[in-house]
C-alpha cells in the first residue's frame, strides 16, 4: 500500500507529528489546561491516556505547528485545531488526534479533498474517511480528523477505528457532504475526486466557491465544474469578469452559454443558471462534441 505520509509531504499538506515525546509524561489534571469547545470532542478510550495536555492553535499560532503547511488551511478560513496525544503504555503504542474546527462543512470538505487521493482505502466513518497504513483522516460536519497510530502493529486499524468512531459519536451537528456534488454527471466521472475550492477558482481572485470532479472518457480526461455565487447576480458578475479577462477572440456565444480557447485549459465551456455558473475544461481539440454535451448535462441539472 502507497506510503500516504511521503504522499503528503510530496503534496504540501504532511503535518509532522514526529518530534512529539511519549515519554516520561506524568499523570496531567486535563479539564484545566485548556479552555476549547473542541476539548469535548476529544475522546476518552479505555486503557488509553494522554501523554501530554492537549495543545490548541488558532490561525495566527497554526504554523507553530504545522510551518509550511498551514496556508492551505487558511486559505479554507481555518478556525482551530486542538491536538491530543495518546499513549498505551503496557503495549508502547502512542496515537496522536487533530481535530480542524474549518467554520463549515463545505470547508472541511474542501480541506479534506485537497488531501485525499481517489484511489484510497475508503471506510463507512463521519461523512466521509480513508485509512491508509497507520493513518486514518475523516471529516463529520465543520471538523477535519486525522489520527496517526504509532507502533500500534498488528492493532492499528482497530485502534483508529475505536478512536474515530468516538469522536463522530461525540460531534452533534454531522451535516452532509454538499449536495451539489450529487449535480455532477455520473458517466466518466473518477469517484472520489471531486473537489471543493473556496477562494481563487482557475487561478482568478474574483471566482470563489468552486467545485470540481475529473473524468476519464478512453483517452480523454476533463473536468467538470460549478461556482456558486451568492445571487444570480453575483453568479452574473463572476461571469463577465471572467470573460472580460479573456482576449474577444478566445471566446464565442453558443447556444447553451460559452465556448473558450485557453491555453492551460484548452476548449472550455461554461454557462450561468441562476446564482451558478457551471462548466467544462480540458477538452481536447477534437473532442469538441463531449464539452458540449457534458454541458447540456450540467445546465440541466441545474434547472432541475
Amino acid at each position: 500500500m502507497r506510503n500516504s505520509l511521503a504522499h503528503n509531504t510530496l503534496k504540501g499538506f504532511f503535518i509532522s507529528i514526529l518530534f512529539f515525546s511519549f515519554f516520561g509524561m506524568a499523570e496531567i489534571n486535563l479539564d484545566t489546561q485548556i479552555d476549547s469547545a473542541l476539548r469535548s470532542i476529544l475522546p476518552e478510550i479505555k486503557s488509553w491516556k494522554f501523554s501530554e495536555a492537549p495543545q490548541n492553535y488558532l490561525p495566527e499560532t497554526l504554523y507553530e505547528y504545522i510551518n509550511g503547511a498551514a496556508e492551505i488551511y487558511l486559505a479554507y478560513d481555518f478556525k482551530e485545531l486542538i491536538v491530543g496525544q495518546y499513549e498505551k503504555p503496557d503495549q508502547g503504542a502512542s496515537i496522536t488526534i487533530e481535530i480542524y474546527d474549518m467554520g463549515s462543512g463545505k470547508n472541511s470538505f474542501g480541506i479534506y479533498s485537497a488531501e485525499r487521493f481517489p484511489d484510497s482505502k475508503f471506510i463507512s466513518i463521519g461523512n466521509q474517511g480513508y485509512l491508509e497504513e497507520d493513518v486514518l483522516n475523516f471529516i463529520v460536519g465543520k471538523y477535519y480528523i486525522k489520527l496517526l497510530c504509532f507502533d500500534c502493529n498488528e492493532k492499528s486499524e482497530e485502534s483508529l477505528k475505536l478512536f474515530s468512531l468516538e469522536i463522530a459519536n461525540r460531534v452533534k451537528d454531522k451535516e452532509t457532504l454538499p449536495q451539489i456534488l450529487t449535480l455532477f454527471p455520473k458517466a466518466g466521472l473518477i469517484q472520489n475526486s471531486e473537489k471543493y475550492i473556496l477562494h481563487n477558482f482557475m487561478g482568478y481572485s474574483f471566482l470563489h466557491n468552486g467545485y470540481v470532479a475529473n473524468y476519464r472518457l478512453e483517452d480523454l480526461e476533463f473536468d467538470c465544474f460549478f461556482i456558486e455565487g451568492k445571487s444570480g447576480e453575483e453568479a452574473l458578475r463572476m461571469l463577465k469578469q471572467y470573460l472580460d479577462a479573456k482576449s474577444r477572440d478566445s471566446f464565442q456565444k453558443i447556444p447553451q452559454g460559452y465556448h473558450l480557447r485557453d491555453r492551460y485549459y484548452h476548449n472550455i465551456y461554461l454557462a450561468r443558471i441562476e446564482n451558478y455558473i457551471c462548466g467544462v475544461m480540458k477538452i481536447k481539440d477534437g473532442s469538441e462534441e463531449v464539452g458540449k454535451r457534458y454541458l447540456g448535462q450540467l445546465t440541466t441539472s441545474l434547472e432541475k
